[in-house]
């Protein structure tokens, strides 16, 4: 373990967060960010590459998520349009009994996250090529995650439409945002009540580091999704569901 690790590992537990295998885990991150470096060379996944920034703004950042109440307890979780992976492959190397679905739009994503999830030595993992709107529309993902999260893909009232159908009746979908949320969240409540949700809680805290704002917005689901939703692709994003 050299400084940057300690110094990550430190900061988890700071937030409640622990590493359990904590060698075995720490190896982990350290082959995901040496693999995220090789294939960022051929493909666009991240403009933070340097290593501690790395550990800072991708998978600390990614693990802040197990600060929601009752996170521990859940057993499965979906991430929608996870990217490089945040913060789902951080969340399964620390929470190893999470049955782990990822979505992707993007092919060559995918693949690069099914090499992560083969070095790293990760089960229950699965990833898939396709459109939210689309994978929402299958019995084996709809209504079926206790925990649903996506980092950085649009605006709220468009994450809810694309994320809330996976959430199971009683399951949560957390939004990854960085500052000035007050704008989104008031225009998403409409999308929220549309999609049988409600606003549960809004986390606020600072990266360590720098300090840079972040928020995790946790949304509750109350009933199955609507048959109405999610609408085909591409409407989300260009005809949201906003209040008239």
């Amino acid at each position: 373990m050299d400084e940057i690790q300690r110094r990550f590992a430190e900061r988890l537990t700071e937030r409640g967060i622990e590493l359990r295998d904590s060698e075995k885990q720490l190896e982990q991150f350290e082959t995901y960010y040496r693999l995220l470096v090789e294939w960022n060379e051929k493909m666009n996944l991240t403009g933070i590459t340097e290593r501690e920034q790395v550990y800072e703004k991708h998978f600390y950042d990614s693990l802040t998520v197990a600060q929601i109440s009752g996170f521990g307890d859940a057993s499965s979780m979906a991430d929608i349009g996870s990217g490089a992976g945040f913060p789902s492959i951080p969340l399964k190397i620390v929470f190893p009994h999470l049955q782990v679905v990822i979505v992707d739009a993007l092919a060559k994503r995918i693949r690069f996250l099914e090499e992560v999830v083969s070095r790293l030595g990760l089960s229950d993992v699965l990833c898939i090529h396709g459109r939210a709107e689309e994978v929402a529309r299958k019995l084996e993902h709809r209504d079926r995650y206790d925990i649903v999260t996506a980092r950085a893909v649009a605006r709220l009232a468009v994450l809810n439409e694309f994320c809330l159908p996976f959430v199971r009746t009683g399951g949560r979908f957390i939004a990854m945002k960085g500052s000035d949320i007050e704008q989104e969240l008031e225009e998403s409540r409409y999308s929220m009540q549309k999609l049988n949700a409600s606003l549960q809680e809004v986390l606020r805290f600072q990266l360590p580091g720098e300090g840079s704002e972040r928020h995790l917005i946790v949304i509750a689901k109350s009933n199955p999704t609507p048959k109405a939703y999610p609408r085909k692709p591409g409407t989300p994003l260009k005809e949201p569901l906003l209040q008239c």
